[in-house]
């Protein structure tokens, strides 16, 4: 069994054993926030420094001497002009900022790579991926746990073909992380929609009415009561799912519920760092100018000991 089956047998039988009626599911894909910490320069850079490098990458640099610090700012702006121009605009740093957030997608595509590249030639094709994932249960009719993994295999075939954009059935690593990853992709978010559609249209007439979207979410087991947070639901289906108010969520309003316009926070603070280091104010930063501000990106023993300093005179 390969990583990819492992999951999902785990994650199901977590569902199973851990679930409880009053528990919501959540199909709803947010933005994540940039930071847990409060956005306020005026205390400290915190925020700034997770949002440019992720949580992780930024406790690394608190350990090192302000040139050091520096030296990896540099190496880093380096990647963040992809056209190299000597310049990094706001689109590129918000590129950036999204990337660092989503590090961990990444790092999850590497892992599995490894392990459906089966003849190493930098690709994954569909073949390959099918013997990797389901080579060992399709030789078997009648799996003991009853899992339908020739059903699954459809629905992966159908989503690699999705996101195989030259149809030719092997993937290039971004082709893979957007077939392992779909709601990350603009051209795959109609794919997230109807495996969601079809997850809860149980009586299969190619919409989700309200019992279906309470039905997905809560589970009444023999308790006539329901939860104070599932008559919401039942409120908020009516009142702002059900747009054309027909009873039931089409495809479109299908996708306005699970794939939100969310407030875009990667270009809000791309741009408030741009503001904040363009000596020039020309709109866009050269290396010196990032690096000169560079307490602003990232974290230093100088700065760590400075915001203890602050906590101190504070407390």
């Amino acid at each position: 069994m390969d990583l990819r089956q492992f999951l999902i047998c785990l994650s199901l039988c977590t569902a199973f054993a851990l679930s409880k009626p009053t528990e919501k599911k959540d199909r709803v894909h947010h933005e994540p926030q940039l930071s847990d910490k409060v956005h306020n320069d005026a205390q400290s850079f915190d925020y700034d420094h997770d949002a440019f490098l992720g949580a992780e990458e930024a406790k690394t640099f608190d350990q090192l001497t302000p040139e050091e610090s520096k030296e990896r700012l540099g190496k880093i702006v380096s990647k963040i002009d992809g056209d190299k121009d000597g310049f990094v605009t706001v689109d590129e740093l918000k590129d950036w900022i999204k990337f660092a957030q989503k590090r961990w997608i990444y790092e999850d595509v590497e892992r599995q790579w490894k392990g459906h590249d089966l003849n190493e030639d930098g690709l994954v094709s569909w073949e390959e991926y099918k013997n990797a994932t389901y080579g060992y249960v399709l030789d078997d009719p009648d799996p003991d746990d009853g899992f339908n993994y020739k059903q699954m295999m459809v629905r992966d075939e159908r989503r690699f073909k999705m996101a195989d954009k030259d149809g030719d059935l092997i993937a290039t690593k971004e082709e893979f992380t957007a077939f392992l990853h779909p709601e990350e992709y603009d051209y795959m978010k109609d794919i997230v929609v109807q495996e969601t559609m079809e997850d809860i249209d149980k009586n299969a007439d190619g919409f989700i009415d309200l019992e279906e979207y309470i039905g997905d979410m809560y589970s009444h087991d023999g308790n006539a009561d329901e939860p104070e947070w599932v008559k919401t639901e039942r409120e908020q289906f009516v009142e702002f799912r059900d747009k054309n108010r027909d009873g039931k969520m089409d495809k479109e309003e299908t996708k306005d519920w699970i794939l939100p316009s969310d407030y875009d926070h990667a270009e809000a603070e791309a741009r408030h760092l741009v503001y904040e280091s363009d000596q020039n104010k020309d709109g866009k930063l050269t290396k010196e100018e990032i690096v000169d501000k560079y307490d602003l990106f990232v974290g230093s023993q100088a700065t760590d000991f400075g915001e203890a300093l602050v906590r101190h005179d504070e407390f």
